[in-house]
């Protein structure tokens, strides 16, 4: 067990995502237990998820409230300060809540998950977990520090029991949607591997393909035995592609909703902090460069880039990879005269034309079109 799940030495997607894992269930998100490769409810872990979501909903509700009752006492500089402090909280609570409700389906798509990846290579998870595993733990390092300098140069860290409960929940709230982001990335990937691996049989078959129409040495009967064999492996690959199309769909489903609201609060919440960071009133308008708020912009900035770009990479590879499968079904037809095979491969080009497997958040695609939106 020690061996499968080891650090950059991923066996399966259980030890590809055990570190994912462990944080999550650190921070409550996880309130499964793993048996073998089966994912099951666990009340002990529920609790705890249930009692960590109840107390941080309640902190944050609480938190609401003293700003709305200090922002209608300050200036208009505190007030803009305030007016995104309370979008920054609601969006929190709102994907805090929705992640808890959707704890069941969650389970569900992390089970089929397993199963459908386990005719990925050893190679592939050897690969995915060098990526993976280190963007789970130096992101992981990285967010703790960003937030722990932004805390200590406002100078909001004082030695009593109600800082440290704020900064921690502080913390909470900007690890919840890190990981909930990294999460449905490993999940992103995890897909991107099985299309990978579906491409390449389909190029294996084209080449048997291929070698049997050069080679004039193949008698009747072993020709009519390899297009049978052909035959079974493209039915279980386009079997195969099915199932990943389905649960490319039931992760959108399952996290198009958090991963909206995550996007939306990481675009209001910069855009509020450039606001009340540089503008300044005072009879009128101007601009103002400090040092102290450039640093913790530049914090800022290299934040939600790293999420948005690792989010916008994942989707666009996946969806590159997924095309892929499309242009090589084409080529093997093209290669191919037996017409049961060809018959199977036309089944396949329709399968493959009426799943796109575009990752979206509530009919948002998330590619590369995004940081161009953006940029704009």
């Amino acid at each position: 067990m020690w061996k499968r799940q080891r650090l950059f030495h991923a066996m399966d997607f259980q030890s590809l995502m055990y570190p994912c894992f462990t944080i999550c269930r650190i921070f409550g998100m996880f309130p499964y237990k793993i048996n073998a490769s089966t994912y099951e409810s666990s009340k002990p872990h529920y609790i705890v998820s249930t009692t960590v979501t109840c107390v941080y909903s309640v902190l944050q509700l609480t938190k609401i409230y003293n700003i709305m009752i200090l922002i209608s006492k300050q200036n208009f500089e505190q007030i803009i300060k305030g007016i995104s402090g309370i979008i920054y909280l609601t969006l929190n609570n709102v994907v805090i809540i929705i992640t808890y409700m959707l704890s069941s389906p969650q389970m569900h798509l992390l089970q089929t998950m397993s199963e459908i990846s386990q005719e990925v290579s050893l190679e592939s998870y050897q690969k995915l977990s060098r990526l993976i595993h280190a963007k789970d733990i130096f992101g992981i390092i990285f967010l703790i520090t960003q937030v722990c300098t932004t805390f200590y140069q406002d100078k909001l860290y004082k030695l009593n029991y109600i800082s440290m409960l704020m900064e921690v929940f502080s913390i909470y709230l900007h690890m919840f949607g890190f990981e909930i982001i990294m999460l449905y990335i490993n999940c992103v990937c995890v897909l991107k591997a099985c299309f990978k691996r579906i491409n390449d049989n389909l190029i294996h078959v084209q080449r048997l393909v291929v070698n049997d129409i050069k080679s004039s040495t193949t008698g009747l009967i072993c020709h009519i035995q390899r297009n049978q064999i052909l035959l079974l492996k493209l039915k279980a690959l386009k079997e195969w592609h099915l199932k990943v199309n389905d649960t490319v769909q039931m992760l959108n489903t399952i996290f198009g909703l958090q991963l909206l609201v995550i996007i939306v609060r990481s675009f209001t919440n910069f855009t509020f902090d450039v606001y009340s960071d540089v503008v300044r009133w005072q009879d009128g308008v101007f601009i103002s460069f400090d040092i102290h708020y450039l640093d913790m912009l530049s914090s800022s900035t290299a934040h939600y880039a790293l999420k948005i770009t690792l989010l916008v990479w994942a989707c666009q590879t996946g969806k590159n990879q997924a095309q892929e499968i499309s242009t090589t079904v084409h080529d093997v037809l093209n290669n191919i005269n037996d017409e049961q095979i060809k018959n199977e491969l036309q089944l396949y080009s329709l399968q493959i034309l009426h799943h796109k497997n575009i990752f979206s958040a509530k009919g948002f695609t998330i590619d590369a079109s995004l940081l161009t939106s953006v940029s704009n």
